[in-house]
Formats: structure tokens, C-alpha cells, sequence
């Protein structure tokens, strides 16, 4: 009886610690149990540390180093990520600088030409993005009788009046920020691949 009295004092002592140590207040931050699911650590790609050891404490990394430790030994200087050359701009496979026009620029949009050479393969890619972004809507024939289209009603039936004369850039400007209806897709299709829908619309849905 003593013995299962002693257990049960140690097993309720055990348990009010337990608890007690998972307050926080002033300057104790109490305990935590898998402190990473709840604090994210900060990834800086452009910088690095470089004692093994740091944050060992946290870490379940399976080369046992510190959690925060993030060199990289086959870059110069232990970068993870090399440093751009200064006064530089990215630009796409293709060579293409970033699309940086606002949304009520249509005017300067309307003037880019369409970087993407023309040829059956894109044509081809751009027919399988139309049915998979576009067709929704639009419909497969671009008339705007899509299945969501008549649901929401108003959407442009790319085959009838002006849309006939729109220019490519701005046709891929109403994709890349929307008009109207027209939610924007930037963040959804590639810079690419929608001048490959454009040239789509263009060369097939808008026909004659």
C-alpha cells in the first residue's frame, strides 16, 4: 500500500512540474514540446553560419550538426546561395526581363511584342494551357461558354467584336493582372507560358 501511495505522490509531483513548466511568464519562457512545429527558423540564404554546433540543441538534422548552422563548403566563402552580380536583373530561360507593369498600364502593355517564337510545338503547349487555365471560363472555343463563365456571365467571348483586334501584349497583360471580371493569373502561369496562351488565342481561337 506504501509502495503504490509513494508512485502515485511521485507520479502526481511529476505531473504538476510538468505542467507548471509549460507556463510562461516574465522571462521564463517555459517548455516546449517539438519546439520546431511551432517556431519556424528563419532561412537566409545569403548568409551563412559556420559553427557546426549552433542551435545543437534544437536540432534532429540527421549529419548531427546544429540546427541553424548552413554553410555550404563547395561555395565560395560557405554561401548557401551565390550573391548576384551587382546592378543586375534576372531574367527567364528565355532571356526575358521580369514583367513589371501595373495593372492600369495597358496602354505600354499593348505595345510589347510577344518574345516567344512561334512555332507547331508551341502552338501546341499553349493549347493544353488555354484548356487547363482558360477553357473554364472562356470555354474551348473561346466564346466565353465555359462551364464557370455561365455561371458567373459577362465573360468576354474572345472571338466577337474588339477582342478580335487586341494586340498580343495586351492580351497577355489581362491575363498576367485581370480586367474586369478577369481575376489575374501572374502568380499562377509563367511569364512563358502565358505568352504561349497568347499566342493560342491568337493564332487559333481568333482565327479567320
Amino acid at each position: 500500500m506504501k509502495f503504490t501511495h509513494s508512485i502515485n505522490l511521485v507520479a502526481s509531483f511529476g505531473l504538476a512540474f510538468g505542467l507548471s513548466s509549460c507556463g510562461a511568464s516574465g522571462e521564463k519562457p517555459g517548455y516546449e514540446f517539438a519546439p520546431q512545429m511551432y517556431h519556424s527558423i528563419a532561412y537566409e540564404p545569403l548568409s551563412q553560419i559556420r559553427n557546426e554546433e549552433e542551435g545543437g540543441w534544437l536540432s534532429t538534422r540527421e549529419d548531427e550538426k546544429g540546427e541553424f548552422y548552413n554553410s555550404n563548403p563547395n561555395n565560395p566563402h560557405g554561401m548557401t546561395m551565390r550573391e548576384p552580380v551587382a546592378n543586375t536583373v534576372p531574367r527567364s530561360n528565355n532571356g526575358t526581363l521580369p514583367y513589371r507593369l501595373k495593372a492600369f498600364e495597358l496602354e505600354k502593355a499593348a505595345l510589347i511584342e510577344n518574345p516567344v517564337e512561334f512555332n507547331d510545338q508551341v502552338l501546341a503547349e499553349g493549347q493544353q494551357l488555354y484548356i487547363q487555365y482558360c477553357s473554364t471560363c472562356h470555354g474551348l472555343g473561346g466564346e466565353g461558354d465555359g462551364k464557370a463563365g455561365e455561371v458567373i456571365g459577362g465573360v468576354a467571348n474572345l472571338k466577337g467584336g474588339a477582342y478580335i483586334n487586341l494586340p498580343e501584349g495586351h492580351i497577355f497583360h489581362v491575363i498576367t493582372a485581370g480586367k474586369g471580371r478577369m481575376l489575374p493569373h501572374g502568380s499562377q502561369i509563367s511569364q512563358e507560358r502565358r505568352w504561349k496562351i497568347v499566342h493560342y488565342v491568337k493564332q487559333e481561337i481568333q482565327k479567320q
